[in-house]
Formats: structure tokens, C-alpha cells, sequence
């Protein structure tokens, strides 16, 4: 699984041959959501709040990088 971006300690991971939906991990400390890529609602886990508006913020101006890491990969 490998990390393609990191935002002030945020992880944003996504796994080779991973499940539908499209998705990707944000992992901080011992926290991890999975985020659909589409309508980056929560699929999975959970974030602390402060954390998971950044990921959000940033997932949207990225939705389409995310995608096309997703379609690359499956």
C-alpha cells in the first residue's frame, strides 16, 4: 500500500487491487477513514474532526488525481 500524499501528517494511501468502491485511506496516528473518491462521503473508520476537513478540502480539489491513482491500479 503505498502513500501518495502526505498533508501535515495525514497519510493518503491507496491499495493495489482494493475493494469497490473507489476509495483511498487517510490514516493519522492510530486513525483511519476510507473515503469514497466519487462522493467522498466516509466509507469505513473515522477521523478526528480538524483532520478529516483538511482531507476533505484537499480530496476535492484532487478528485480527479485520486480517480486516476484508482484506475491505474485495478
Amino acid at each position: 500500500m503505498p502513500t501518495y500524499f502526505l498533508l501535515d501528517g495525514i497519510k493518503i494511501d491507496l491499495y493495489f487491487d482494493d475493494h469497490a468502491p473507489p476509495h483511498f485511506h487517510a490514516v493519522y496516528a492510530e486513525y483511519e477513514e476510507l473515503i469514497e473518491i466519487e462522493t467522498l462521503e466516509t466509507y469505513q473508520g473515522k477521523l478526528p474532526t480538524k483532520q478529516r476537513k483538511k482531507v476533505i478540502n484537499w480530496a476535492k480539489e484532487n478528485q480527479g488525481i485520486l480517480m486516476e491513482i484508482w484506475e491505474n491500479n485495478h
